[in-house]
């Protein structure tokens, strides 16, 4: 089991991977309903809470689309479909939270209202070459918050590919030197890692950690939210 102290008196971080959001052919309304039900929770505890959205499926299918009709396409054409599905999921959890929520997706991370109104802030894409895990440590960084929960559809970083090799082992606590050689420097719009490479560049660099947790067990969030031992993988 794994264990990270958040600080007191700091907005929680999240950044919510696009597939738990959208992972097929629309949103995940069960999920999105707990989700709903665990961030009312939060709040209601005096907690305040950023929250970034990928883009899922959605932006999958349409850079896909994009591939199909047109054999060239650039680089910053495919990250701009993404990042506007990010966008479209972080218009979907704003109004989901509408009553607590600041009235804005946030898509600049250097620009942050100064006060919310409300306790939760939806954050999206930027801009091209860079992915919402590096928009919401960007954040992070600006609010001086020195841990982020990345929450997606693994529960751990694993030794190698789990897809590939079902004897791939879970680790619980990695280096940024041992997990940038695992995954590299480069990001792309479409790049599979469990933590974007340039985003990890930027925790390393301000020593930051990052928790990556499934989103799907809100209940292990919440006991690493409390202080608790949870399941999953801590990048320091």
């Amino acid at each position: 089991m794994s264990k990270l102290q958040l600080q007191s008196k700091r907005p929680i971080i999240i950044s919510i991977g696009g597939s738990l959001i959208v992972p097929s052919e629309g949103p995940d309304i069960q999920f999105l309903d707990q989700l709903k039900k665990f961030v009312e929770s939060q709040v209601r505890l005096g907690r305040k809470l950023l929250i970034v959205t990928g883009g899922g499926k959605t932006a999958r299918r349409y850079i896909d689309a994009a591939k199909e009709v047109r054999k060239t396409i650039e680089p910053d054409d495919l990250d701009w479909l993404g990042i506007h599905s990010t966008r479209l999921n972080g218009h979907l959890l704003r109004t989901l939270f509408r009553e607590i929520a600041h009235p804005v997706v946030i898509k600049d991370p250097t620009r942050l209202p100064r006060r919310w109104k409300g306790s939760v802030l939806v954050g999206a894409g930027w801009k091209p070459g860079w992915s919402t895990d590096y928009v919401a440590c960007r954040m992070a960084k600006l609010l001086s918050v020195k841990n982020v929960i990345n929450a997606s559809d693994v529960s751990f970083v694993y030794s190698e590919d789990p897809r590939k090799n079902p004897n791939a082992k879970p680790l619980e606590n990695l280096k940024w030197v041992e997990y940038r050689k695992m995954v590299g420097d480069d990001w792309h719009p479409g790049k599979s890692a469990p933590f974007d490479p340039v985003a990890s560049r930027l925790c390393q660099n301000h020593k930051m950690k990052v928790a990556i947790v499934n989103g799907r067990d809100l209940k292990n969030i919440a006991a690493l939210i409390n202080g608790k031992n949870f399941k999953g993988t801590v990048l320091e």
